[in-house]
């Protein structure tokens, strides 16, 4: 059976290959008399993917007196276009056509993309149309079996099995949360909060036969903890239940919160709908400070002034206790020392995914600070600003300027993968995002070991490696002494190193990534299915367009 919304239909299985007539007569009758009484099927199928024996599909109405219809899946049969893996421009070709448009696949979860990644914008296409039925994702888990003869390894035919939007034993993966929201049956819509903000949210009723008064809303104000707190936990400073809204299924109305008047003192807000048996359903969250607003520990220093020092090859730079080297040749930070212990960053600011080549590298003192700038041409522009004050973190101002479309926007640095730990961050979390899967995080503060893990392959979730949204600040744990980037600017992008390749590569779930391996991106890249590349899974999934407008960017080292 596939199951949508405790919406199923139910199929006589013979993928690819039919049943042949004499069986098939057979088991078509033993399976409607058996499940012809249960009230949430929908559909029959007679067969999947070509398996279908055309001798049978008269079979079905001699023993359901509803005469459900009869599918085909994979074609358009009996009114009903049931097309398997449609690139968006295909949604958008079905929805305008006459027949019924319910692909029974038509996400393919493989690995890490699909099933999420690309689904709000067909789900925002097909929710336009009234001919749109509905959609069905391959796979609800990935099929891994335990091979007793391969010392109790994990199987999955190579890249065959691991289709699942949670793993084997139900391990959740960021879809997951992506799929929770998108198909939430009381949708809230993500407006952000702005200087407008009323305390009123857009909602609409998704339900099919459920009114939106017999559900319940609860929001939270909460304040986070900072960058430098042992835990993770936010501390709520108020609480509210809204009263019920009226909706008919399918009706979009305004939920009023009634905030209190300091609401904006608070950190972030909650908002959780439940459905009619007390189930939460999705919780959506907003952050209410701009980055550049956060609170930040005070930082301890002298007031003495800052002086650098030129070698033959390289800047040196001593502030604060701390010692930063800059290669006078490339204008890239080489490391920090502080306290004896050295600190490996290095290899930028560079600008990610272009080539570029420093055409000039300055320093001087600004009274007490010190700055230290470079310049880079080339396929982009790129200014950088590094800023030394007595007793302040150490900033780094950058503008660039790119032309064309690209994977991803912004600066990489490097860091030795070997010495990292671990990471905490204000952002969404606590899973990965890509451009075409933001959806399902939630905004908080949050923290995760290093892993290796490849999705689909061994599950330990969340992954540690890849893109994370909407990042204000990040502490990068390591062997040799942690450090601290605090971001001013809004929906930062933090990439933390790239995902290990599985072991039954497909091209179309590989997004790119910078070389460096911890990145400050204003885009970033989109994933693809099995069988889509992700420029053909709509707007979401397309590159992200720089039209020579330059970019300017802020942020803070602490080390």
């Amino acid at each position: 059976m596939r199951f949508v919304r405790r919406l199923c239909i139910d199929e006589l299985t013979g993928w690819q290959h039919k049943y042949d007539t004499l069986v098939g007569h057979k088991l078509v009758k033993e399976m409607v008399v058996r499940d012809v009484n249960h009230p949430s099927i929908l559909f029959w199928d007679n067969g999947n993917e070509g398996g279908f024996n055309f001798q049978l599909d008269n079979d079905y109405a001699l023993y359901d007196p509803q005469k459900r219809t009869v599918l085909h899946p994979w074609s358009n049969f009996n009114g009903v276009d049931t097309h398997h893996y449609p690139d968006y421009n295909g949604i958008v070709k079905a929805t305008a056509a006459k027949d019924i448009f319910m692909p029974t696949e038509f996400m393919h979860g493989l690995y890490d993309g699909g099933a999420g990644a690309g689904l709000e914008d067909f789900w925002d296409k097909m929710m336009k149309h009234p001919q749109a039925a509905g959609g069905f994702i391959w796979a609800l888990v990935d099929e891994d079996v335990i091979r007793t003869d391969r010392n109790n390894t994990y199987d999955g035919i190579g890249n065959r099995a691991p289709d699942g939007i949670p793993g084997p034993h139900r391990e959740k993966e960021g879809s997951f949360y992506t799929i929770k929201e998108i198909w939430s049956p009381v949708y809230i819509h993500p407006e952000p909060i702005d200087k407008t903000f009323n305390g009123k949210i857009t909602v609409e009723n998704r339900y099919t036969f459920t009114k939106l008064s017999q559900c319940k809303f609860k929001w939270q104000l909460v304040k986070l903890p900072s960058a430098t707190a042992k835990t993770t936990k936010a501390i709520a400073t108020a609480t509210g239940v809204p009263l019920p809204l009226e909706l008919q299924p399918g009706q979009k109305g305004t939920l009023n919160l009634h905030l209190p008047a300091n609401w904006a003192t608070s950190d972030a807000l909650y908002l959780t709908a439940y459905g009619t048996h007390g189930e939460e359903l999705f919780t959506r969250s907003w952050a209410i400070k701009a980055p550049a607003a956060v609170a930040k520990a005070p930082v301890a220093g002298s007031n003495v002034a800052i002086k650098g020092q030129l070698t033959d090859n390289e800047l040196v730079v001593k502030s604060d206790g701390k010692t930063y080297y800059f290669d006078k040749t490339t204008g890239y930070i080489e490391k920090v020392v502080k306290g004896g212990k050295e600190i490996s960053l290095s290899g930028g600011p560079v600008l990610a995914g272009v080539n570029t080549t420093l055409k000039s590298f300055t320093y001087n003192a600004e009274g007490k600070a010190f700055v230290v700038e470079a310049d880079y041409r080339g396929e982009a522009t790129l200014h950088v600003k590094w800023t030394f004050a007595p007793g302040k973190r150490v900033k780094l101002d950058y503008t660039y300027t790119q032309t064309g479309d690209f994977d991803y926007l912004g600066i990489t640095f490097n860091y030795p993968e070997e010495k990292v730990t671990g990471m905490k961050w204000l952002g969404r979390g606590p899973y990965r995002v890509w451009q075409n899967r933001l959806p399902g995080q939630q905004f908080g503060v949050w923290h995760k070991a290093y892993n290796n893990t490849i999705t689909g392959q061994d599950w330990g979730y969340p992954e540690f490696k890849g893109y994370h949204g909407e990042v204000n600040w990040a502490v990068i744990e390591n062997k040799e002494s942690p450090f601290t980037v605090y971001m001013d600017n809004k929906n930062m992008y933090l990439q933390m190193y790239k995902p290990a390749v599985e072991k039954d590569l497909v091209k179309n779930v590989q997004p790119a990534f910078p070389a460096g391996n911890i990145g400050f991106l204003n885009a970033i890249s989109a994933i693809g299915t099995k069988f889509r590349a992700s420029n053909k899974m709509g707007p979401q999934s397309q590159k992200a367009h720089a039209d020579g407008t330059p970019v300017s960017n802020t942020l803070w080292f602490e080390f």
